[in-house]
């Protein structure tokens, strides 16, 4: 859960990727430094992209998402949370359903619906040179 410019929304752990960090040190930096989760990535769920459609022409927004599945563990309730971050929370499908409106962007129910049908990929995928 997080506090936005159109106030609190849902999401899962994103951001952008620091210089020189490969996809999979950014997602265990995002997750932890947004939940105090420790995540160990072990596959690709998939690659979304997303135009954010702007009232302002030629002022939309493209975001590219590459959503990872794997553990969570060792929680750190003393690490703060980035900012903006409100907390880390766990729902039910039918829960995330019933608050879509204040789903950040389309790709947060499509990650889900895509892990509850078995969509995988395996790491081996990326290739970080």
């Amino acid at each position: 859960v997080e506090q936005t410019a159109n106030g609190v929304r849902i999401n899962q752990p994103a951001s952008h990727l620091e210089n020189g960090e490969t996809l999979l040190q950014g997602v265990v930096r995002e997750t932890f430094e947004e939940t105090a989760y420790r995540f160990t990535p072990q596959a690709l769920l998939g690659v979304y992209h997303w135009r954010k459609p702007n009232p302002n022409p030629g002022k939309d927004i493209t975001y590219l998402r590459f959503a990872f599945i794997g553990s969570a563990s060792g929680h750190d309730p003393k690490q703060k949370l980035d900012k903006g971050i409100i907390r880390a929370v766990w729902m039910s499908l039918q829960e995330i359903r019933a608050c879509v409106e204040m789903h950040r962007s389309p790709q947060v129910l499509a990650c889900v619906e895509h892990y509850l049908a078995g969509q995988r990929f395996p790491l081996s995928v990326l290739t970080h040179l």
